[in-house]
């Protein structure tokens, strides 16, 4: 059997989290700037505003409606979403993350238990302990497991959980469902499949597999398998290398001076970094970009974009930001208020298939080391570990609140800064 989790409107439900008082309020999220509607709470939809609908479009439907508008936090809901994968992979061995706010467990060997009641658990378990809203659904194989997620997520009666556990549930749940619905059937194959007279996932599942391997090669065929009970997708553990890492941001107001622009710059590829470090890969060529809005015609407008090409295939922050910069100075021009920064790294290798240059003279021993000490303390800092640190170096240390810097569209208020009194 296999369980799909997914959080119920995450980024808005991301935004309620410190938000209690929302938690009836219609709310809509933003895309990176500011263009359209890339998130609804389900008051939201209820008052019939689309997904990707353009914000200046709903203007009149926000002052009516009270709608809370937020512009989209993508380090927010990477935070909330990995308390939430951390907490749900406490109660199976395997999980797979399918994506920021959906991951299938396996529950095999729970055949003793009363899956309804152990969803049902889970479920209130991780609502309580990160406020995060989820629906599960459980069935025999993924692609029938996001079928009932569905169910679980439209009908309240389900308490969060729908159980599909015999032939009986399944035909049901297929008949129930749009074969537009169904796990993998894009566009294109609902529309022959509609021209064939198949309405419904359970029509569909009638199908002689044959004529669906015929007709939607050997993807289909395995999609009609898993519709009919058979398992045939496995879980996978391990998420596969990104090839590509981009890391933007919308500016809180709009940026002229060039040391807001490096400062922004400089985290974005420090972020791009550590992800590339998380999955043991180099970067051999990195991509910066900076732009105006182009939402306001009454200002210049200013388009531009870098690319360099590294000597040597790197995760080092400081080589990193070193090239980056240098790709900023070459794009910034004076006199524009620009919008949006960011940076893209591509031509990702494994980091043991680096070539290196004869004439290379970084001492990159020396920066693995440096990497390694600063991502195990930006993974584990709490107060705890920093009052070991503080005893360990016999400082004096304090800490201090400051405000973050109004060129970066956060809701985090506020961050802990350590400073000496020295």
């Amino acid at each position: 059997m296999f369980a799909l989790a997914d959080c119920n409107n995450f980024y808005a439900s991301c935004e309620r989290v410190f938000k209690p008082w929302l938690r009836t309020t219609p709310i809509v999220v933003l895309s990176n700037n500011d263009g359209c509607v890339i998130a609804r709470s389900n008051e939201t939809k209820a008052l019939g505003i689309k997904m990707g609908v353009p914000a200046y479009q709903i203007k009149d439907a926000i002052d009516q409606y009270g709608i809370e508008v937020f512009s989209s936090n993508y380090t927010l809901y990477g935070d909330m979403s990995n308390r939430v994968m951390s907490m749900l992979g406490s109660y199976v061995e395997e999980m797979e993350v399918y994506s920021i706010d959906e991951a299938f467990l396996h529950m095999g060997g729970f055949g003793q238990l009363d899956l309804k009641a152990y969803g049902e658990q889970i479920v209130k378990s991780v609502t309580q302990g990160t406020g995060i809203p989820i629906s599960m659904g459980i069935a025999p194989t993924k692609t029938l497991a996001k079928v009932a997620n569905k169910f679980a997520k439209k009908y309240p009666n389900y308490k969060g959980v729908c159980l599909i556990d015999s032939d009986e549930k399944r035909i049901k749940a297929l008949q129930l469902t749009e074969i537009g619905d169904v796990w993998g059937i894009g566009r294109q194959h609902a529309k022959m499949l509609a021209q064939h007279g198949v309405k419904n996932a359970y029509d569909f599942a009638q199908l002689p597999k044959a004529w669906v391997r015929q007709k939607m090669t050997v993807v289909g065929e395995r999609m009609w398998k898993e519709l009919n009970g058979e398992s045939c997708i496995e879980m996978e553990l391990a998420p596969a290398p990104k090839k590509q890492i981009c890391t933007s941001r919308s500016f809180g107001h709009m940026v002229t001076d060039f040391s807001e622009l490096e400062e922004a710059v400089s985290t974005y590829v420090c972020m791009c970094a550590e992800k590339l470090r998380a999955q043991k890969s180099c970067a051999a060529s990195l991509m910066v970009f900076i732009h105006t809005n182009n939402f306001r015609s009454d200002l210049p407008q200013y388009f531009k974009n870098y690319v360099i090409k590294l000597p040597v295939p790197t995760s080092s922050s400081l080589e990193l930001v070193k090239y980056a910069l240098m790709a900023l100075r070459l794009i910034y021009v004076k006199g524009y208020q620009f919008k949006k920064a960011g940076v893209i790294i591509t031509e990702i290798v494994d980091e043991s298939a680096v070539q290196m240059d004869l004439f290379d003279n970084v001492d990159r021993e020396k920066h693995a080391k440096i990497m390694k000490v600063m991502d195990a303390l930006n993974s584990g800092f709490d107060h705890r570990k920093l009052s070991l640190a503080v005893q360990g170096s016999g400082r004096k240390w304090k800490l201090r609140r400051e405000k973050l810097s109004p060129c970066y569209t956060t809701n985090l208020q506020e961050v802990i800064e350590v400073r000496t009194d020295r």
